[in-house]
């Protein structure tokens, strides 16, 4: 059993990522009021574990805001887990796939690109099954594999 740890809305492409303690998830949309809502990747999610990790090997503390992410979770490897379903709070998302590191990530800090392509360190996207309110605290775990 995981934990949603963190949320971030990107209010404009490019734009800075804001912090929130709670949020809306809309059916087949994704995070309300977030730049890429109902685009593909409705929303995006990195474990809070794997980031941990990455700090380690480049030995520095950075914003995890700096991933772009939507989400950020605990308690669950988001390694390989492409059409498994995870519930936060009450909504269930399917994982579309890997989130790939970009050169924004470099910006961020030099090698962090590099460092986050080992197994899923860019975090996972996902669409939105099942929408409602979740809130930084809410339960997270896999319901499904595929």
């Amino acid at each position: 059993m995981g934990r949603l740890e963190k949320i971030w809305v990107k209010r404009a492409h490019r734009g800075r990522m804001d912090p929130a303690t709670d949020g809306v998830l809309d059916a087949g949309k994704g995070l309300c009021d977030n730049a890429n809502y109902g685009g593909r990747r409705q929303v995006t999610i990195i474990s809070a574990e794997r980031w941990a990790e990455i700090e380690d090997d480049l030995e520095v503390e950075i914003d995890p805001s700096a991933r772009r992410a939507n989400l950020m979770v605990s308690g669950v490897d988001l390694e390989n887990s492409r059409d498994r379903v995870l519930r936060v709070g009450p909504c269930l998302l399917r994982i579309g796939g890997e989130t790939r590191p970009c050169e924004r990530m470099d910006e961020a800090h030099q090698g962090l690109q590099e460092a986050m392509k080992p197994r899923w360190g860019g975090g996972a996207w996902a669409i939105v099954v099942e929408g409602g309110p979740i809130a930084v605290g809410d339960e997270v775990a896999w319901v499904s594999t595929p």
